[in-house]
């Protein structure tokens, strides 16, 4: 079976690029172990998404009477929010099947083992196929980080994909971990009514995002009854004949029903015979070498996504990674450009960031004007409830250029979007104030936060 490009892995970076691969005219094979759509669309992206929207309709219908609306005895089934959650997933997996099918594309569901740069095992349920492709693309993603020292077994400690199958809500739930997952965890069965308590070993939670976004984070937290320990770690989980006791180590010991574990992910990179290859991998030994063109060290081999050295373990950089390294297979020079990548939390209210903050800006010797707003003087945030947020603009103060944006507050996972077309086409925060935005919306939030770089926020 002879190829031109062969895709491991059928998440976000992998099916894109075989999609795109055969778009530009070649024969493409897209291997995928599990499920078509990898952890993005079957245990992490989408299935967080729904049961989030699921618990904020809850949280709504609880807020009604602010509304004049009267609704009594409101109950959670969780079984059937997991439900609805699976019924979205397979509608999307199906989806992707249709368009690798559309595409031509040859799916191969097995395990993947390389015998060379250019020859590739699959071990399918029924045989072994064996694959040789002019170029490979390693998209292979990552797992759930679960050193052993927790004790997970999958019931009483579990990892995030256990977290989204629960069929009760458990009264009390211990997070370790505060990033980006452990956040949204602890937001989505907190809202669900779950005593929910925050472990992180790092000084903030959220710690890789702006400082101003984490502690608006922290005291709407805190706000929500969310307990949050920071400077502080997980000694040990003593597992009971009901839940567990989590000993800290500030000496605090905290009884739950159920421990999520959410403290990183591993590259799903042991097991499919590198070694055969001569790659270069990182310091760590975690992840693999790729230059701007996504290439390895080893002629045409490339890696994309979460199992290569880039930055932004995200499924929106894997795609466009999987794009360039098509391009580039495909005859094109094509290269990554990581200066304008969007990066979003679902909590509520919602965090988005895209370009530098305050402190990178500063860091790199710019001289820095900010533009600020806060949803509170803005009409349609009111209306709908919403006037906990704030957007904060980051101008090089010479050149007018926007640089980055950081936002906290409803459905800035969307209006991000907005300053990231600027900051990518390195455009002049002049052209936020100049376009005209629509009235009432929360978009105006942002053309009034560019306002105010110049001082002129008419509502603040």
């Amino acid at each position: 079976m002879d190829y031109k490009v062969a895709v491991l892995g059928a998440g976000p970076g992998g099916y894109v690029a075989a999609i795109r691969a055969a778009q530009l005219g070649a024969k493409v094979c897209l291997i995928e172990k599990e499920n078509v759509g990898g952890t993005c669309l079957n245990w992490g992206c989408i299935p967080t998404k729904s049961l989030l929207a699921s618990a904020e309709i809850y949280s709504k219908f609880e807020e009604a009477n602010q509304h004049g609306i009267t609704i009594d005895n409101i109950n959670v089934d969780l079984s059937k929010m997991v439900q609805r959650k699976d019924g979205v997933v397979k509608q999307l997996v199906n989806g992707v099947k249709f368009l690798v099918k559309k595409n031509k594309i040859d799916l191969i569901k097995g395990h993947a083992k390389f015998l060379s740069s250019k020859e590739i095992k699959v071990d399918t349920e029924k045989e072994t196929k064996y694959i040789s492709a002019d170029n490979v693309i390693i998209a292979t993603g990552t797992s759930p980080a679960l050193p052993k020292f927790f004790g997970y077994d999958g019931k009483t400690v579990c990892s995030s994909n256990e977290g989204l199958n629960w069929n009760q809500v458990p009264k009390k739930l211990v997070v370790i971990g505060g990033g980006v997952i452990g956040c949204e965890f602890a937001n989505l069965y907190n809202t669900l009514g779950t005593e929910v308590t925050i472990v992180e070993l790092l000084p903030s939670i959220l710690a890789n995002l702006d400082e101003e976004l984490a502690n608006a984070t922290l005291k709407n937290f805190k706000k929500k009854g969310i307990k949050v320990y920071t400077d502080v770690s997980a000694k040990s989980i003593n597992k009971k004949a009901e839940g567990a006791d989590v000993v800290l180590s500030n000496g605090e010991t905290i009884s739950c029903d159920k421990v999520l574990i959410s403290i990183g992910r591993k590259t799903n990179i042991d097991d499919i015979n590198l070694e055969y290859l001569g790659l270069k991998l990182d310091d760590k030994g975690r992840k693999i070498l790729v230059d701007e063109h996504m290439r390895t060290n080893v002629e045409g081999v490339y890696a994309i996504g979460d199992v290569c050295s880039t930055l932004y373990d995200l499924a929106h950089v894997a795609s466009r990674e999987g794009i360039v390294a098509v391009e580039n297979i495909m005859g094109k020079d094509s290269t990554m450009d990581y200066h304008a990548i969007p990066s979003c939390v679902y909590t509520h209210p919602e965090l988005a960031s895209v370009g530098m903050t305050e402190k990178e800006a500063k860091e790199k010797g710019y001289k820095v004007k900010l533009g600020r707003f806060n949803f509170v003087g803005n009409g349609k945030a009111l209306s709908m409830g919403e006037p906990n947020g704030f957007i904060k603009l980051v101008v090089d103060a010479e050149s007018d250029i926007l640089l980055g944006a950081q936002m906290f507050g409803a459905h800035t996972t969307d209006l991000i979007a907005e300053v990231g077309v600027v900051i990518q086409n390195k455009g002049k925060c002049s052209e936020i104030v100049s376009t005209i935005h629509a009235h009432p919306t929360i978009a105006e939030t942002v053309y009034e936060a560019a306002e105010d770089v110049y001082g002129l926020a008419i509502h603040a």
